[in-house]
């Protein structure tokens, strides 16, 4: 940064507002001012008036696949400078590999739901939630679920401690299902928000004013949203508690999602001794989580749960690891541990230690050689990594209740397990909870009681140790949240994150019409016979609807000794007649497989032409069986098509499911499926 301390700005309504310096933020490494928040305010209204008459039409007008393309190639764009944002992350006191998870871990999150998005989301604004439901007797009148852009804006309210990552991780599902959104970081890192924010904007690959930025307070905003409009929140429980019942989001039930700090819990087995891999892998986890980002992480380690019996070795290795951290200026060399990320944060910690400390042990703290390294660290907010001991945690509810939010944890003993379990559940809800154990009976046990107070679990042992991601790294395939103190909500989750900001209405219709509002073929709609064969159709000239009903075939005897013969199955069912007698069909059947096998026959068309690849089968399902004598006929139908965009290093294509319905003589169903295919495009001139 330059030797002027910038002052920040806001990016409200497609401009940057902000000349007149207020606040100070100061590096949390040596207490140099590193730049100021603006004095001008804000005017919400214009910022919802642009955000829900500009960028929501040009978000709507693309679909989830283009939204998806638009994310990767963001996240690309954003990957190549990550220096530039390293930088300056390194004042909020973190280390680079503190800030790795921050930047990369942002960046990553964008690629991931741009990943999700192109596997799992249709190449519309509206998804399915199948499969309809009949709700007449004769297949007229269907029911079901769809999922439809909300028509409003997001608005995301960032905690201090991943002023990156914690903006990326909301906006990416967000835009995916296009909603534009605001971001309120929190103050004291948000010149790290900035700076992404302005990559962000220069890059011009997403749709402008979809994503504006806030430097300072939120003012009225939440009181100008509308009930199309939602709100996510990260950090205390207090802050959210007091966000959540802002009189006009109870007026308008306007969502809130809001994810909280919480006393996490690590639980140590009652099977493992010292010298497991488990014991080790436990104070490895313990120690990583007081250390990584100087503990200032809403899922690390408050609560170290152990057996009584280990209390003491516990202790030790943690202490003679703890006393092994170099703690200072992260541009020191082998510095491993960085600063708490602002002098409030600093006196915030201390004073809720103090409270953690009374009428427990000091087992590690700043009396034990701490000395941060580098210049001018005087003026930093360092914190001493501090560790305590709570020898009758059942009885004492201030552990239970008091988060130091800094590299802070409290070792906790049992006597048996169900008391661990019951020390877990004492924090009244947590983001994350993890145990270690090498007994799978322990591990069952665990989560069936523990899973009502997390929102999510790892269990560690020594097999999934070398791939495991840690106790404290939520993923973006997975949820992130947890019940009560965490604050009740869920972040990320894969698809369940960008449906939370899309609307659920059950739609009752006749097949055709359900078709066409789900672009989705629906069994007993209207379908579309032409002379061409569906597989001789390129992408774009293929339509939901369109359908084959092939010739007939009869099934012989000599077609199932055969298929037998090449498949190596000899169920009884297929060869023995005195057997097969006995069964509930009364008589020797085809080969499952054999059907599928010889629909495909009936359906395939052999010449080389568009569909490039048959790539899987979904919701297979053998409904009647298929005896000798028997005739089958096959119904191939487009069921739905995702158009993947044209890529460099593939031919154009799209993906194409096929509705395939295999009956008998009588018009039984007798096998269903979807056939996927990939189809080329049609060439370019």
């Amino acid at each position: 940064m330059s030797a002027t301390p910038q002052v920040l700005q806001s990016l409200i309504a497609g401009r940057w507002i902000g000349q007149t310096p207020a606040r100070g933020l100061h590096s949390a490494v040596n207490g140099r001012l590193v730049a100021h928040t603006h004095g001008e305010s804000i005017d919400f209204g214009e910022s919802l008036h642009h955000a829900r008459g500009q960028a929501l039409p040009a978000l709507l007008k693309l679909d989830f696949q283009q939204r998806a393309a638009q994310l990767k190639a963001l996240a690309a764009y954003l990957m190549e400078r990550k220096e530039q944002l390293y930088a300056i992350s390194a004042h909020t006191g973190a280390t680079r590999p503190d800030s790795w998870i921050d930047i990369e871990g942002g960046i990553g999150t964008l690629f991931a739901y741009a990943s999700m998005g192109r596997r799992e989301l249709p190449s519309s604004n509206i998804v399915h939630e199948g499969p309809a439901t009949p709700l007449g007797k004769n297949g007229q009148f269907l029911g079901s679920h769809v999922l439809v852009p909300k028509r409003g804006v997001a608005v995301h309210i960032n905690a201090f401690n991943f002023p990156m990552w914690g903006m990326l991780e909301k906006f990416a599902p967000s835009y995916l299902a296009g909603m534009p959104c605001i971001v309120k970081p929190a103050t004291a890192t948000s010149y790290v928000a900035e700076a992404c924010v302005r990559l962000v904007e220069q890059s011009g690959l997403i749709v402008p004013g979809s994503l504006q930025l806030i430097i300072g307070g939120s003012g009225d905003l939440l009181d100008r949203l509308e009930e199309t409009d939602v709100v996510t929140f990260t950090g205390s429980a207090d802050t959210a508690a007091s966000l959540r019942v802002n009189k006009n989001l109870i007026a308008r039930s306007i969502p809130f999602n809001a994810e909280a700090d919480s006393l996490n819990c690590s639980i140590l087995g009652p099977d493992v001794q010292p010298g497991d891999p488990e014991f080790d892998l436990f104070v490895k986890e313990v120690l990583r989580e007081m250390s990584a980002k100087a503990g200032q992480k809403c899922t690390a380690i408050r609560r170290a749960i152990v057996p009584r019996a280990q209390v003491d070795a516990v202790a030790a290795a943690l202490r003679e690891r703890l006393a092994k951290i170099k703690i200072g200026d992260p541009a020191v060399e082998g510095v491993r541990m960085g600063a708490l990320a602002s002098k409030d944060q600093q006196a915030d910690v201390a004073a809720r230690v103090k409270l953690l400390a009374e009428g427990n042990e000091l087992l590690f703290g700043e009396r034990d050689g701490f000395a941060p390294v580098g210049e001018g660290v005087g003026e930093g907010a360092f914190f001493a990594p501090t560790l305590l001991l709570c020898r009758d945690a059942l009885r004492n509810e201030v552990v239970h209740q008091v988060e130091a939010f800094g590299p802070v944890s409290t070792l906790m003993p049992y006597d048996e397990f169900d008391q661990a379990l019951a020390l877990a559940a004492k924090g009244r809800g947590s983001l994350v909870g993890s145990v270690i154990t090498k007994t799978p009976s322990i591990a069952a046990h665990a989560v069936y009681h523990a899973a009502a107070f997390h929102g999510r679990l790892l269990v560690l042992d020594r097999d999934a140790a070398p791939e495991s991601t840690g106790h404290g790294s939520p993923l973006p395939m997975l949820k992130h949240g947890g019940p009560g103190r965490a604050g009740g909500g869920e972040e990320l989750g894969g698809i369940r994150a960008v449906k939370h900001y899309l609307q659920r209405c059950a739609v009752q219709a006749s097949p055709t019409m359900l078709t066409a509002i789900t672009g989705e073929y629906q069994r007993g709609g209207k379908v579309n016979e032409d002379a061409v064969h569906p597989f001789r159709k390129y992408f774009e000239e293929i339509q939901i609807g369109d359908s084959l009903l092939t010739h007939r075939r009869t099934v012989s005897e000599a077609d199932i000794v055969n298929f037998g013969g090449i498949s190596g199955d000899y169920f009884y069912m297929h060869f023995d007649e005195i057997a097969a007698k006995d069964t509930q069909f009364g008589k020797r059947i085809a080969h499952g497989y054999f059907v599928l096998s010889a629909a495909a026959g009936l359906f395939v068309s052999p010449a080389p032409g568009p569909v490039l690849a048959n790539y899987g089968l979904d919701t297979l399902r053998f409904v009647n069986p298929v005896a000798i004598g028997d005739t089958i006929q096959a119904r191939l139908t487009c069921k739905r098509r995702i158009d993947r965009g044209n890529r460099p290093d593939q031919p154009p294509q799209g993906v194409v499911a096929w509705d395939v319905q295999v009956s008998n003589q009588h018009g039984e169903l007798v096998a269903s499926y979807d056939i996927l295919t990939l189809v080329a495009k049609k060439p370019q001139a």
